[in-house]
């Protein structure tokens, strides 16, 4: 799931608006921005089966990015990592914090949804969860459709955001709702291991930078005092 995270991403921006959405779009793509890092350096591993024509799974072991108690971690230190660094009124701040940490953990709820049970709720050796919604496809992809056009209907109203920057969002938006479809579909398989993991993790920090970029709203400047 990809478009879905980031549909989650703008429905929680609606929440504070003075958080760049590119924030929010970002800590929803965490656990993946923290995954494909972990494959390259061999310490989570992925496999692409012989059938993926078929299934369009891979095969995850992915405990330190995509466990329940990993991905609970994920986000209080996310969480804690917006406090500190949000320079608003405590209210504000404790806002924004609680709005990144729940967007880091949609994602692990998403996954769940979509993956075959292989989420460990700690460890390696524990249980392991998943409903495998991605074995009826259309039903999963109309799922992520769904999620990015309530993202969208949710943030843009009111975002604050030029409509050339609004625009830019739904395009932004709409390219990877097309690519999560194609690359669930009718996409060849990855070529190899290493390959998936380095262009999956540029591709989440373009679209992530973009965003943050996008997410930018010009500030007013504050009118002279009177003498």
């Amino acid at each position: 799931m990809f478009a879905g995270h980031l549909g989650v991403g703008l429905a929680l921006a609606r929440a504070e608006r003075r958080v760049n959405v590119g924030v929010l779009i970002g800590a929803a793509l965490l656990l993946d921005l923290v995954l494909w890092p972990l494959v390259l350096l061999n310490w989570e591993s992925v496999v692409i089966p012989a059938d993926f024509a078929v299934t369009r799974q891979l095969h995850f072991a992915f405990p330190y990015s995509h466990g329940l108690l990993a991905a609970l971690t994920w986000s209080l230190l996310a969480g804690a990592f917006g406090w500190l660094v949000w320079r608003r009124s405590q209210a504000a701040r404790w806002r924004a914090a609680a709005l990144i940490g729940v967007a880091v953990f949609s994602h692990w709820l998403l996954d769940a949804l979509v993956h075959r049970p292989e989420l460990p709720l700690a460890g390696v050796a524990s249980p392991a969860v998943g409903l495998g919604l991605w074995s009826d496809m259309p039903i999963a992809l109309a799922v992520e459709a769904a999620l990015v056009i309530a993202g969208l209907w949710l943030f843009i109203p009111g975002s604050g955001l030029s409509r050339r920057r609004a625009i830019a969002l739904t395009v932004l938006s709409v390219v990877v709702l097309v690519f999560t479809v194609v690359g669930m579909t009718i996409a060849p398989a990855p070529p190899s291991v290493p390959a998936l993991a380095s262009s999956s993790w540029i591709t989440l920090i373009v679209v992530t930078a973009l965003a943050c970029w996008i997410g930018r709203v010009a500030r007013q400047p504050r009118p002279a005092s009177v003498r």
